[in-house]
C-alpha cells in the first residue's frame, strides 16, 4: 500500500502551518502510523522544532537536482514511527534554479515516488514555505491531499480562496488532477473572541465537508514547544494544544483511512 502524501500549505505566514506539520506528524506517529515529515521551508523551522540541527547536504536540495536519492536524506527522530527529511538554507536557491528546467513542477513528485511506494510509511507530510512559490507548487503537484491551515481572521478567508483556485488550476492544466483538498484546519482559535467563533462558523457553513471538526486553540504552550525542539506531546501532553492535535490525528486517520 502506497503512502498518502499530505501538503500542509498556505501562502500566508504565521498561520500555524509548521506547528501543525510537527504536531500532526507526532500525533500520527503516536497512534502507530509510520510517518515521514519533510521540511521544505529554507528557514528550517520544522527541522529545529523537532530538535534536529540544520546540516549542509541534509535537505532535498541535491535530490531535486537529480544528484542524490531522497531515501538517503531520511533521518529518524526521537519519536517512534516518526522520520524526517530536514531543511537547510540552500533550499532557497531551488526557487531560481529549478525554474530554468522544463519539468520544474514535477521534480518533487519524481524524487518522492520511490519513498511513496516503498511501504515504509503510511503518511508523508510536507511542510511548505509561506508563499506559493516553486517549492510550494512542487508540493501541491505531488500531493494526494491538501490540508489548509487557516488562522481565525478575516484576511485568512481571502487567502483560502486563492489557494483553492491554485488547486483548480493544477487540475485544469493536468499537473495533478488527483489532488484533493483534504481538509481545512482552523488554527489560533480564541474562544473568548466573537471573531474566532464567527470565522469558524463561516468556514463550517461554506465548506461543511472540508472543515475539520477539530479546532486548534491559540496556545502559549504550542508556541513554546519548538524552542525546546519538542512536539507539544513531549513538551506538555496535558495542554489544550496537545489534546487538540491528538483529536486531529484521530480525525485524519479516520477521514483518510490511515
Amino acid at each position: 500500500m502506497t503512502a498518502t502524501i499530505f501538503s500542509i500549505a498556505n501562502q500566508k505566514g504565521g498561520v500555524g502551518k509548521t506547528t501543525t506539520a510537527i504536531n500532526l506528524s507526532a500525533s500520527l506517529a503516536r497512534k502507530e502510523v509510520p510517518t515521514l515529515l519533510i521540511d521544505l521551508d529554507p528557514q528550517g523551522n520544522t527541522t529545529s522544532g523537532l530538535g534536529l540541527k540544520k546540516e549542509n547536504g541534509g535537505s532535498l536540495y541535491d535530490v531535486l537536482h537529480g544528484e542524490a536519492d531522497a531515501i538517503d536524506r531520511v533521518k529518524e527522530t526521537a519519536q517512534k514511527n516518526l522520520s524526517i527529511i530536514p531543511a537547510e538554507v540552500d533550499l532557497a536557491a531551488i526557487e531560481v534554479e529549478l525554474s530554468q528546467k522544463g519539468d520544474y513542477l514535477m521534480r518533487l513528485r519524481q524524487c518522492l515516488s520511490p519513498i511513496k511506494s516503498s511501504n515504509r510509511f503510511r503518511a508523508i507530510i510536507l511542510d511548505c514555505p509561506p508563499a506559493l512559490g516553486l517549492i510550494s507548487m512542487n508540493s501541491l503537484a505531488c500531493a494526494d491531499k491538501l490540508i489548509v491551515a487557516l488562522q481565525c481572521e478575516y484576511l485568512a478567508l481571502e487567502g483560502l480562496s486563492q489557494i483553492l483556485s491554485v488547486v483548480e488550476d493544477l487540475h485544469t492544466r493536468g499537473i495533478n488532477p488527483s489532488l484533493e483538498v483534504g481538509g481545512i484546519l482552523m488554527t489560533m482559535f480564541d474562544i473568548r473572541t466573537n471573531l474566532s467563533r464567527q470565522i469558524a462558523d463561516d468556514v463550517q457553513k461554506h465548506f461543511p465537508q472540508l472543515a475539520f471538526e477539530t479546532v486548534i486553540p491559540r496556545s502559549v504552550r504550542l508556541s513554546e514547544a519548538p524552542s525546546f525542539g519538542q512536539s507539544i506531546f513531549d513538551y506538555d501532553k496535558m495542554s489544550s494544544g496537545a489534546k487538540a492535535y491528538d483529536r486531529l490525528g484521530d480525525e485524519v486517520i479516520q477521514r483518510f483511512g490511515l
